[in-house]
């Protein structure tokens, strides 16, 4: 199993979806799009995409100029039946990519906080098996309008579309699910500066915080990526 994953801004990383590819010893190979390095010409080399997050939004084609070609990958993949999953930015991009509509602020959400499923997710390929209902880690403050052919699979009280599946295995994903505990320290440290200008209180909130939901959104999260490592 050979994975793309393209990196979109400094500090990001697979977290908990690298730990299910180890799982099933799959190869990864990292694109650092964001610096420059050129994305695969097609997905005939994949055998599934993970576009993670990033600071820019989805429409900066100016600051992010491969983000076009990036849209056209996404499409191919999915196109080819092989899976996709878009993280954050990633999932706001897989939205555009098929017709979506990407709104720029206003739906700001930082921290550990509820996502209730949809219906139709109790009969999805990678989101049955979770529970209604669960905390998880938030840090975005735009959303999109789901495409046209997209099943909403998930939504939260400030952002009512949280996760979507196009074809078999595309999926945008609002929630970081790949940020267990120890991965939210690390960007704690890695943006203190731009957590302090947005959210200056969270050095007083993150031991609470975690305590109390990081245990079941820690597990809900592991969960969610090796049942979309299983649909690849």
């Amino acid at each position: 199993m050979r994975v793309l994953v393209v990196q979109n801004f400094a500090n990001t990383g697979l977290g908990q979806v690298g730990a299910a590819l180890v799982e099933v010893g799959a190869e990864i190979d990292r694109c650092n799009a964001y610096l420059g390095e050129a994305l695969p010409a097609d997905a005939a080399g994949h055998d599934a995409m993970v576009i993670l997050g990033g600071g820019q939004n989805a429409r900066d084609d100016a600051h992010s100029p491969y983000f076009p070609a990036l849209l056209e990958l996404a499409r191919e993949f999915v196109e080819r039946d092989k899976a996709v999953l878009g993280i954050c930015l990633g999932g706001q991009l897989m939205a555009r990519a098929f017709g979506g509509h990407n709104r720029i602020g206003g739906s700001t959400e930082f921290g550990w906080h509820g996502i209730t499923l949809t219906d139709e997710a109790q009969d999805d390929l990678v989101f049955s098996d979770l529970p209604q209902r669960f905390p998880i880690f938030q840090w975005h403050d735009d959303t999109f309008t789901l495409p046209e052919d997209a099943v909403r699979l998930a939504g939260s009280s400030v952002t009512g579309n949280q996760a979507f599946r196009i074809g078999r295995a595309g999926y945008g994903i609002q929630f970081h699910f790949e940020a267990d505990r120890p991965m939210v320290r690390d960007w704690t440290v890695a943006f203190a500066e731009t957590i302090a200008e947005r959210h200056p209180d969270w050095p007083q909130r993150l031991d609470g915080e975690a305590a109390l939901h990081g245990p079941e959104a820690d597990a809900v999260g592991l969960a969610l990526a090796r049942s979309w490592v299983a649909a690849i």
